[in-house]
């Protein structure tokens, strides 16, 4: 058993094996750490957050391995869902499946049913389940190339794995059919319907699909009407933490602090509902008389005059966003709070996993919650924002798979200014520079990746993975940023470049004999 750092709070256990993994998953449910907020399984990992006031520390890594179970141990088996899906066998790679199997179609077919599937971890995309089973068969390569897009339903293997596309996605496992058994569905409770330990069985035939019931809809007079929007924008709070078990990243405003401090000058509590607007520019009109807040990279003008942080609309004002000078990403707030529904707990858009509010271009309409709001607060300062150009520092802790690395690729890394690139977005800030390479293309079992890891693809161009990133990913990750860095990282603009500060170099976190 292995302990690598990702950052303060976090570190990433690396274990044998997938029934190692698991048994240890198993071991601290059972007998929970002090501490311990979520934990995210994978192939071969654990990655283990702990709440605020707890470190990722060798007195977690202690705790951690007085829970491991003796070698052998075997799951205990306790109460198990089964969940029966129907599904057509009409897969585009289901004959060379058959033929790498040294088996005919249809004994593929039979023996894919007659195996028991049991979801080992969820990942990649909100309900899309890594799941396990008992003929080693099955232990099938990744195409060679992926596919740009493979169809919602899509029935796919690889590496021992089986798994269900819940929505259109790219991805390179081999298809060997389809259902319509949706694997997301926010009407349900919960709305993954495969979860770890839940059991599947795969029958040919077609399933009944029953409606999903309809998200409520404001009532009422809008508040706001998006007369213009060069991005879209999207509704973002503190995000939806703890739904590792379901596929889902915690999402939440890029810059958390811009986004309490609007609420904060609007007297509303600080970690409610508000607009995330990307550059500019954006023109609003007020419907009715509104109390907004205004904070971040953007100051708001009104018939041509500079607005303080929060400022008053009559109905029928218009007010325009200018895209910033410096800075990416600017947060309005309304008095009250905004009219809208939370999924699984929060009101953040992820753009990634396409969960959360859609996301609002020209013409959308904006309606008042009109909650209570206490006295508005004090204009508060902001930092100054990075422009095109500048050169912005980041400290970073190296690791977890810093070691796949040479020590001269991490100096590499660490002593050159990467340009940040337009193809950035939510999910991640794709860089550009003289690329990090390895000697060898191993390949990364699929591991929990952190807010702030910087991956490096084949390519060797990082991508600096911000709210929206995938939960799981498959290439190494060389270092991660401090989370104390992560509101700045939001808004970082395209031209401007980033070197990354590491205060110690790599190693694993040792626990004391």
């Amino acid at each position: 058993m292995r302990f690598l750092p990702v950052g303060p709070r976090t570190l990433l256990v690396e274990l044998a094996d997938l029934d190692e993994t698991l048994a240890l998953f198993d071991a601290l449910g059972a007998d929970p750490v002090e501490g311990v907020a979520e934990i995210i399984p994978a192939a071969r990992t654990l990655m283990i957050r702990v709440a605020p006031g707890f470190a990722a520390d060798e007195a977690l890594a202690a705790a951690i391995l007085s829970r491991q179970p003796a070698p052998g141990t075997l799951r205990e088996a306790g109460p198990v869902e089964t969940v029966e899906i129907p599904m057509a066998y009409d897969g585009a790679d289901l004959a060379d499946v058959a033929a790498h199997m040294d088996l005919t179609v249809a004994e593929v077919i039979a023996a894919h049913q007659a195996a028991t599937w049991t979801v080992a971890f969820c990942g990649f995309a909100p309900g899309f389940a890594y799941m396990t089973g008992d003929d080693p068969r099955f232990d099938l390569p990744r195409r060679p190339a992926p596919r740009t897009r493979i169809p919602a339903g899509s029935v796919a293997l690889a590496s021992r794995f089986c798994g269900i596309y819940p929505q259109d996605t790219p991805g390179g496992w081999q298809l060997i059919g389809t259902t319509k058994v949706p694997m997301w569905d926010l009407s349900r409770d919960p709305p993954a319907l495969l979860r770890p330990g839940v059991r599947a069985r795969f029958v040919e035939g077609v399933a009944q699909v029953h409606p999903s019931a309809a998200i409520p809809l404001p009532q009422g007079q809008p508040a706001l009407t998006v007369l213009q929007t060069a991005f879209p924008i999207v509704f973002q709070d503190e995000g939806r933490p703890g739904q590792g078990g379901q596929g889902v990243s915690a999402s939440g405003a890029l810059d958390i602090g811009a986004m309490r401090r609007a609420n904060r000058a609007v007297g509303n509590p600080s970690g409610a509902p508000v607009l995330e607007i990307t550059l500019g520019p954006v023109r609003l009109r007020a419907e009715q008389p509104v109390t907004l807040g205004l904070t971040g990279a953007a100051q708001a003008t009104v018939g041509g005059l500079t607005m303080p942080q929060a400022f008053a609309l009559d109905a029928g004002d218009e007010v325009l966003i200018p895209p910033p000078d410096a800075g990416m990403r600017s947060y309005l707030a309304l008095r009250g709070g905004f009219d809208v529904a939370p999924v699984l707990g929060s009101a953040a858009t992820d753009t990634l996993a396409f969960v959360g509010p859609d996301p609002l271009t020209s013409g959308a309409q904006l309606y008042a919650a009109n909650r209570p709001a206490t006295a508005i607060a004090a204009p508060e300062e902001q930092s100054a924002l990075p422009k095109p150009g500048d050169v912005v520092e980041l400290p970073v802790t190296l690791g977890p798979r810093a070691d796949w690395f040479t020590p001269d690729m991490i100096r590499h890394f660490l002593s050159q200014d990467w340009l940040v690139t337009p193809q950035s977005s939510r999910v991640g800030i794709r860089l550009e520079g003289s690329p990090v390479t390895r000697e060898d293309a191993r390949e990364l079992p699929s591991e929990g990746t952190e807010t702030g890891a910087i991956q490096i693809p084949h390519s060797g161009q990082p991508v600096l993975f911000l709210a929206d990133h995938p939960l799981t990913g498959g290439y190494p990750v060389i270092a991660t940023l401090l989370p104390s860095a992560l509101d700045l990282a939001g808004q970082i603009p395209p031209g401007a470049r980033i070197r990354f500060a590491a205060a110690a170099p790599f190693h694993d976190i040792k626990v004391q004999p």
